[in-house]
């Protein structure tokens, strides 16, 4: 079992100088930690014009572990080598450790840098990041877990506050500034431990071969490094990175390790969805939603982005305009805010015609209006956030029963708000921070009864059921909202605006032809988006037909389940269309769509041939691209399910073939879309189609996305 942790970006108001100088005082002991025993040096080198400095010690961890494991263990603390690689050139301090007791059970890999903010020079940044991999531990492999994670969670926030300890005591000494490094004439010097002060089983630095003139230049580049090994980015990734500061002014009061998870969520959706980065809240709310088991909300969220992608949720706000029969009969709206700063909705759902409303504009067009309103309150989250100077991620909703009746159970209209509720729940999680329901009358254990399996244990939690006139008074609503703006139907003083509702008139009702011509529906339900499945040995294909060269054929596709491999060909022959569906006695395919062009009969290279290097796609990344067409004829987009050895000249590994035999993996899913531009009209770097029509616009949060080229193409994932 491996656990991996990332921090936020930490920033000390202190020059990089004042903050080395609190750091040292933390050796050979500090008393302010605890479980920190203390320390050796093993070895030190200083470079000869003084900016490079190394230092390896020995630490001694008390670990806060039951007595009976550490007598099982047979031990009393752990041992850890530190190697600290300062360069005052630089102005950095990179921290490499790793435990030397029960490394072969238990692998512990902690590094950490200390550098220079990147926008005031008198500020310090501090990064951290580790890995813990438990191999084997006497059978309690799991306790140990538990432990190591508990433990190194609370030391995170303990480093912090002993630095900052160091340098209050710094500033109290009169130290208020330290002059940085300047080049000076000095001998190299290695300093070696003594034989018999050293430990056992501790490793020493290597030091025979003396270091390059570049040494102080180029090690800290060289050295700093991610958790996993790999050369940080450029400085482009460093700028997308999270401050401490920022999650605790606009996302709230997180822990260490859940801080960790929306780093690694973010950093994936940047490897993978380059260009369509939802803003951070939105990912803490799938978090939240699970837990904070990224796999299970990378899985929620990736399904969420695709939805919003294929209905272009996206332009909802900007596109949608209710009917004015919503406009008058939907008895829900906005009105001010809750005590603590949510925006607060209220849905007179006891005075609502349901069924009048389902009949005069069907149930996509209001299945469209809550999808607008849920969209809306993001937005008012976003700007009570900075009116009130404090995380707004929610939104309180008020729903007023006094009204409803067996009517409201008419069955097509709980069929219809049990789909209004799935659909909100898995693209909206956490998105509700608290339920009043007032006035629920002797019928409304049925409608609950109807609707509770299919809410969200931790959404059931955030519910207050208040029956009769049991919400007036202390421990009701003026509990939740300041007394004057409770609405006047529910004895306030406030004018409330929202619709009061009532019955629709049968004059407004259309038949369900009349709804389905509806511009408005068709809008929702018809997308540009088409779906695909691919089998092994039944590739996805389509073809396009350029009629002059210097073409740009763009693509815009996710993959949705399984790996495929992205291939583009040309022929000069049009393919004959051979579709396998569902009716197909050959290839079952539930609900799925598979267009094969290239007959069996073609020869690679003489029939048809590759413009491009095949592209490999892993499951839950989007891809974006394009390509410059070179000849006129038919060019021929292929997606194939993409087999682990397939690209490999070796003998396939027994995982693999494991692997492909899954009952899961015999099916890919995708989504695409594709479009054919003149080359004048082509704007060159694509982040989304030229089309606009892929971009998250409510949701992105402005990123950039990089690109990889190939030949004549633009790639983007």
């Amino acid at each position: 079992m491996v656990q991996k942790y990332q921090s936020p970006v930490r920033v000390y108001k202190y020059t990089f100088e004042m903050v080395m100088a609190a750091y040292e005082k933390r050796f050979p002991t500090c008393p302010l930690i605890p479980v920190f025993l203390g320390s050796e040096k093993l070895s030190e080198y200083k470079s000869e014009d003084g900016s490079l400095h190394i230092v390896e010690r020995i630490c001694k961890l008390n670990v806060d572990a039951p007595r009976l494991l550490k007598k099982i263990a047979g031990v009393e603390y752990v041992s850890f080598i530190q190697k600290n690689t300062m360069n005052r050139k630089e102005r950095t301090l990179l921290i490499e450790a790793h435990n030397e007791t029960f490394s072969n059970r238990v692998f512990v890999n902690e590094i950490c840098s200390y550098s220079v903010h990147p926008d005031n020079e008198d500020w310090t940044c501090f990064e951290q990041s580790a890995s813990l991999d438990i191999k084997s531990f006497f059978g309690f492999e799991s306790t140990v877990e538990k432990i190591a994670m508990k433990q190194y969670t609370a030391n995170i926030k303990k480093g912090k506050e002993v630095i900052e300890h160091y340098l209050n005591e710094l500033t109290a000494q009169g130290i208020r500034h330290i002059p940085r490094w300047t080049p000076r004439a000095t001998v190299a010097r290695v300093e070696m431990v003594p034989e018999s002060r050293r430990p056992v089983q501790a490793p020493v630095l290597d030091l025979r071969v003396e270091p390059s003139e570049d040494l102080a230049h180029s090690s800290t580049k060289e050295l700093l490094t991610n958790q996993c090994g790999q050369e940080t980015q450029a400085a482009a990734a460093d700028a997308d990175k999270l401050d401490a500061d920022y999650i605790e002014r606009y996302l709230g009061q997180l822990t260490p390790m859940q801080e960790s998870c929306l780093i690694q969520l973010r950093q994936w959706l940047q490897e993978t969805h380059k260009g369509k980065i939802p803003k951070d809240e939105h990912i803490l709310r799938f978090l939240r939603a699970r837990d904070f088991n990224i796999d299970k909300a990378r899985e929620i969220l990736c399904l969420s982005l695709t939805w919003r992608k294929q209905y272009q949720v996206d332009y909802i706000l900007e596109m949608w305009r209710p009917p004015q029969v919503l406009v008058n009969y939907y008895t829900g709206g906005w009105h001010y805010h809750d005590r603590d700063g949510r925006p607060l909705y209220i849905l007179r759902l006891g005075q609502m015609d349901t069924k009048g409303l389902l009949k005069a504009v069907g149930e996509e067009a209001i299945l469209r209006h809550v999808l607008s309103i849920n969209e809306d309150g993001q937005k008012r989250c976003e700007e009570n956030t900075k009116v009130f100077g404090r995380p707004i991620t929610s939104w309180t909703c008020l729903v007023d029963l006094e009204g409803l009746n067996m009517r409201h159970l008419w069955r097509p209209g709980v069929k219809a708000l049990l789909r209004i509720i799935e659909v909100v729940e898995a693209n909206y999680p956490e998105t509700l921070g608290r339920l009043l329901i007032l006035r629920a009358p002797r019928v409304f254990p049925v409608l609950w009864t109807l609707v509770n399996p299919f809410i969200n244990e931790n959404t059931r939690q955030k519910f207050l059921i208040y029956s009769g006139n049991n919400y007036q008074g202390m421990g009701g609503l003026i509990d939740y909202i300041d007394k004057e703006i409770v609405p006047d139907f529910l004895g306030g003083d406030c004018l409330c605006n929202i619709p009061e509702g009532g019955m629709v008139p049968k004059s407004l009702y259309q038949t369900e032809e009349m709804l389905e011509n509806t511009d408005q529906i068709k809008l929702w339900t018809e997308t540009i988006y088409q779906s695909a499945t691919i089998f092994k040995g039944a590739p996805h294909e389509k073809v396009i037909e350029i009629l002059e060269a210097s073409s740009v054929i763009t693509w815009d596709f996710d993959i949705l389940k399984g790996d495929v491999v992205f291939n583009i060909f040309h022929s000069k022959q049009a393919p004959h269309i051979s579709r396998k569906d569902s009716n197909s006695p050959l290839v079952p395919l539930p609900g799925g769509n598979n267009v094969q062009l290239i007959e069996k009969s073609w020869v690679l290279g003489v029939d048809y041939s590759p413009t491009e290097t095949p592209l490999i796609c892993r499951e839950g990344e989007s891809v974006q691209g394009s390509h410059v067409t070179r000849w006129p004829g038919f060019y021929i987009l292929q997606w194939k399910m993409h087999s682990p050895w397939s690209c490999s000249s070796n003998l396939p590994r027994v995982d693999d073939v494991l692997a492909s035999l899954q009952v899961s993996s015999y099916k890919c899913k995708i989504m695409f879309y594709t479009e054919v531009l003149a080359s004048e009209d082509f704007r060159g770097s694509m982040t989304s189609l030229e089309s606009c029509q892929s971009g998250f616009s409510q949701l992105s949060a402005g990123t950039t996305s990089s690109s990889q080229s190939q030949g004549s193409s633009h790639v983007s994932r």
